[in-house]
């Protein structure tokens, strides 16, 4: 007994040994993520507390579940969470067909020059933060904006794309996936060229064209990696995109363009409603947790594809 125990922990040691520079390459991201995603969770009692920035976190009178009963009565918080779910869905239904199609689209193109240039151009936009997009689209969506100018040239009427409430948030899905669908789109091209060229030749020997290919090997072949994606995105039914709409929206689009991540910083921050504006917070954590892993749950029960 005392030899087997003494060679288990000499092949833990010679394993320990090798896995070491993994671990120490883990570590700066291990530490960044418990600096700065788990020590702030502390900060979550605050949605149980009548908080004042006068005492410190520890310091403070407890309430109970008093800030969520708040803000379940406040008239403004349904309109809220619907915005932000009609938002957010759109966005990851759209995230998923266009690069999707795209990735399909650009496939089937045999230049390699034009394929590399058009996918280097289409991503890019991803690489440009809201901050400076919202300038540019500010200017090219106003009433006397570029578009604007061609819809008059058309003869059709202007459209106030970031005025008008039953536009503003179809503005912000095009915009959206304008901005991501390039960079997007890499995943599905990278699961693309991992499918078998012999079942692209074994289609063509039945006499199966591109598009039949298309159909028949390419689209299962990549399958997996769309579940995946789509799965991912369960998690972000909640969060419409903070950085965009906060950029672009102004108080005319309210009534639909107001999501949970606006609905806090106003709350919050603008009107100083700590407790509340963190209570707002965890609920929309503790709903994105649940949707997530209920779609791993799904995946796995009726697609078969698990994750881990």
């Amino acid at each position: 007994m005392s030899k087997g125990n003494d060679n288990n922990r000499s092949r833990l040691s010679i394993r320990l040994r090798k896995e070491l520079p993994f671990h120490l390459m883990l570590l700066p991201g291990v530490l960044l993520v418990l600096v700065f995603k788990y020590i702030p969770m502390v900060g979550l009692s605050i949605a149980f507390q009548d908080y004042s920035p006068l005492f410190g976190i520890f310091e403070q009178d407890w309430c109970g579940l008093e800030n969520f009963r708040y803000i379940f009565s406040l008239s403004t918080f349904p309109r809220v969470i619907y915005n932000t779910m009609f938002i957010a869905l759109l966005k990851i239904i759209a995230g998923i067909l266009v690069p999707v199609t795209f990735a399909l689209m650009l496939n089937e193109v045999r230049n390699i020059g034009y394929k590399r240039t058009l996918q280097t151009v289409v991503y890019l936009p991803h690489f440009i933060s809201w901050v400076a997009l919202a300038g540019i689209f500010l200017d090219v969506l106003s009433l006397d904006g570029i578009v604007n100018s061609m819809l008059s040239g058309l003869g059709l009427k202007a459209v106030y794309f970031l005025g008008d409430e039953k536009i503003f948030p179809y503005t912000m899905v095009v915009t959206d996936v304008w901005k991501t669908f390039g960079w997007n789109a890499i995943v599905y091209l990278a699961a693309i060229t991992g499918i078998d060229p012999q079942l692209y030749e074994a289609a063509y020997l039945d006499g199966a064209g591109r598009f039949r290919q298309t159909l028949h090997v390419t689209l299962p072949g990549i399958m997996p990696i769309v579940v995946l994606m789509s799965i991912l995105s369960i998690g972000n039914v909640l969060r419409a995109g903070f950085d965009q709409i906060f950029n672009l929206y102004s108080p005319l689009v309210y009534s639909t363009g107001d999501i949970i991540d606006t609905f806090v910083y106003r709350l919050g921050i603008l009107g100083a409603q700590f407790g509340p504006a963190t209570a707002v917070g965890l609920f929309q954590s503790a709903v994105s947790f649940v949707l997530i892993v209920t779609g791993y749950w799904v995946a796995d029960k009726f697609l078969g594809y698990r994750v881990f």
